[in-house]
């Protein structure tokens, strides 16, 4: 197993939330689409077939699994190469903000799901983003600018283009929503910095995102929405 110290906290935390909301899965054939340095592709490919796309050198530079997983180095374009109905399961963690033609990539991801497969869709909260703006950063210029429907931006990745839980679903009329999780409402808004390190404070603030998780008000306010769409025969 690889060494999730490594992590800085934040990271640390939103991984073991989000593997948690996954759950275990085994024998599937999944697509990690915009895999970063693999940590979730490494995770599956323990007990799965796994395919990881990445188009950054940067981030394959730091690559972790080896070779547990068939690494990919590319964007869109190897999407088209792929057979339709090839993957079970397909994972894309906050991507789709930092590319213009969200719907083509979405139906191109549904395109290779089998009937019945699911996707895992990790999204930034344009509510959350807000707070976070106002409450922890003191960045009020941005946090009005978000609210006049501006993009966000990102000092690693540039142009963050927002967008909402229904145009997903909107663009992808053969998917359904089966579950709906808020990720991150709190832990960054906890200003001892010191504290995010401790295990005991890690696993007592875990413990309230998730019971929050699943309710609309904080789901509101979260950073991420992590939503898990099923395909429909």
């Amino acid at each position: 197993m690889f060494d999730l110290s490594n992590l800085p906290p934040w990271d640390l935390m939103l991984k073991k939330m989000l593997w948690q909301q996954l759950g275990p899965l085994e024998g599937q054939k999944i697509l990690d689409f915009g895999s970063g340095e693999g940590w979730t592709a490494a995770k599956y490919a323990q007990h799965n077939d796994v395919t990881a796309v990445e188009p950054s050198g940067t981030m394959l530079e730091k690559r972790v699994g080896g070779d547990s997983y068939l690494q990919l180095q590319g964007s869109c374009e190897l999407l088209s190469e792929m057979p339709d109905e090839t993957f079970d399961v397909i994972f894309c963690h906050n991507v789709l903000e930092y590319i213009e033609d969200k719907e083509a990539v979405l139906k191109a991801l549904a395109r290779l799901l089998k009937p019945g497969g699911r996707l895992s869709l990790v999204k930034h909260n344009r509510l959350g983003r807000i707070m976070q703006m106002t409450v922890l950063l003191n960045d009020f210029e941005h946090a009005h600018a978000l609210l006049s429907g501006e993009n966000g931006r990102s000092g690693q990745f540039g142009a963050i283009r927002y967008y909402d839980d229904a145009d997903v679903l909107r663009w992808l009329p053969e998917m359904r929503c089966t579950k709906l999780w808020g990720l991150r409402t709190f832990w960054d808004m906890q200003q001892n910095q010191q504290c995010h390190a401790d295990a005991e404070w890690q696993e007592k603030m875990l413990a309230i995102e998730t019971r929050v998780s699943t309710m609309p008000t904080f789901q509101a306010i979260s950073f991420f929405h992590h939503m898990l769409l099923y395909k429909m025969n």
